[in-house]
Parts: structure tokens; C-alpha cells; sequence
């Protein structure tokens, strides 16, 4: 999976949670909670729901590094099956 592919299902899963915002309008190392003024709760949802989708598993110990998009994209492209690959 290339990291376009895994920042698009990230973007899907913040819509869920959010879907008055633009997820594509995010600076990659801008703060995804406060931009997107989600609780705890809502960022629980996405992060399951990433789970879900993706495969990954996502330990609770994680969670408190994953705080950005530039974070998920590295975290989960390393979690991902045959890690990291460029965008063709």
C-alpha cells in the first residue's frame, strides 16, 4: 500500500467522524484533533475504524504518538505488510 493510498484512507476516516471538514485541507504535521475539533471519543472512533479497514492493529500505547498526519501515514505504512512504498 503507498502512502497516497493510506493518507486516502485516512482522509475516509476522518469524514466519517467529521464530515462538516475538508481532511485534504490539513498541514501534514498540523495537530488532527484540534484542527478538526474532535474529542477523544470521535478520535477513538477513527482510530478503529482504521483498524478496520486497514488491518493494523493500533495499540492504546500508540495513540498519544499519533497525533498528526504526517505521524499516521509513517505510523501505519511501517505497521502495513511489506512496509513503506512510494507513490507510483
Amino acid at each position: 500500500m503507498t502512502e497516497s493510498e493510506i493518507q486516502s484512507a485516512i482522509f475516509d476516516g476522518l469524514r466519517k467522524i467529521a464530515p462538516e471538514t475538508d481532511p485534504q485541507q490539513l498541514k501534514p504535521t498540523e495537530n488532527l484533533r484540534e484542527a478538526l475539533d474532535i474529542d477523544s471519543f470521535d478520535f477513538l472512533n477513527f482510530l478503529i475504524g482504521l483498524h478496520e479497514r486497514l488491518g493494523v492493529e493500533i495499540p492504546e500505547a500508540d495513540y498519544g504518538r499519533l497525533t498528526t498526519l504526517s505521524a499516521l501515514v509513517q505510523y501505519l505504512s511501517k505497521k502495513l505488510p511489506g512496509g513503506p512504498t512510494e507513490a507510483s
